[in-house]
């Protein structure tokens, strides 16, 4: 029984983190560059953040339930992140002969990435 609790618990998550994803990609985020992936880019940053803050705050902060944890960072975040979608758009990219686009966009997804999980971790640590 206590498993699924976590199966429901990833699913609710999830149901949320998909559809967050997709009203970021419907914004105006969309027109701000030509060429660019800004929606997908924020969505993995933001992301990335938040599983280095949420980890710290989970583990070393605050008791929590499994299964909220498992509902955010599971489910939530699991969702909300789209390494396949990142991957999609790098090859669109490539395929139009976009590549320092595709560059640029590879090495600040990566680069800006980590650093949200570094950012969010030394958060989650001041947090009382």
């Amino acid at each position: 029984m206590e498993e699924l609790g976590k199966i429901i618990s990833i699913a609710v998550g999830g149901a949320f983190g998909a559809v967050a994803r997709y009203l970021i990609n419907v914004s105006p985020l969309n027109a701000v560059f030509d060429k660019f992936p800004l929606p997908t880019f924020v969505i993995n940053i933001t992301g990335s953040f938040l599983i280095g803050f949420l980890m710290i705050l989970f583990a070393d902060k605050y008791s929590s339930n499994e299964n909220l944890r498992m509902a955010i960072i599971v489910g939530f975040l699991g969702a909300f992140t789209t390494f396949s979608t990142f991957e999609m758009e790098m090859f669109g990219l490539v395929r139009e002969k976009q590549l320092v686009t595709a560059f640029v966009y590879l090495a600040l997804s990566i680069l800006v990435g980590f650093i949200g999980v570094v950012a969010g971790v030394s958060l989650g640590r001041r947090v009382v």
